[in-house]
């Protein structure tokens, strides 16, 4: 009676260990979320933005020096495309590593990681730009 019992003790940790790292699996998923939420957010500020200042020229008068449509709108719809490009690479990760996990065969994969420090990179090199071409 005692291997019995012994027995489902060991059935009951595995399936509390299971939960646990289901439910960290789905945290990083929602961490993913936040974060691409912050870039679409992120996109959609740079392309008003651009919109206020092409308007604030005209209304003070300088409509002439300030440039139809430039590429902060580009980079904007950009930022916004990229940012749910990750939400949806972030769902697939997520039921990948789900599957993983109760298959026992989990696997690190970077591809994420690569997007966001990439989108991050850009983000930095696009506000360089825009900075320096702004105080010309």
């Amino acid at each position: 009676m005692a291997i019995m019992r012994d027995a489902g003790e060991k059935k009951t940790l595995s399936g509390v260990r299971n939960r646990r790292v289901h439910m960290a699996n789905e945290r990083t998923f929602l961490a993913w979320v936040r974060t691409s939420i912050g870039i679409m957010a992120f996109g959609f500020v740079v392309e008003r933005f651009a919109l206020f200042i092409r308007q604030f020229a005209r209304l003070v008068g300088s409509a002439p020096s300030v440039p139809p449509r430039g590429y902060a709108e580009v980079f904007g719809v950009f930022l916004v495309a990229l940012g749910a490009l990750m939400g949806l690479l972030a769902f697939v990760r997520f039921k990948k590593v789900e599957r993983q996990i109760e298959d026992d065969t989990y696997q690190p994969s970077r591809i994420l990681d690569v997007l966001l420090a990439l989108c991050v990179l850009s983000m930095a090199v696009f506000l360089i730009v825009y900075l320096i071409h702004i105080s010309q």
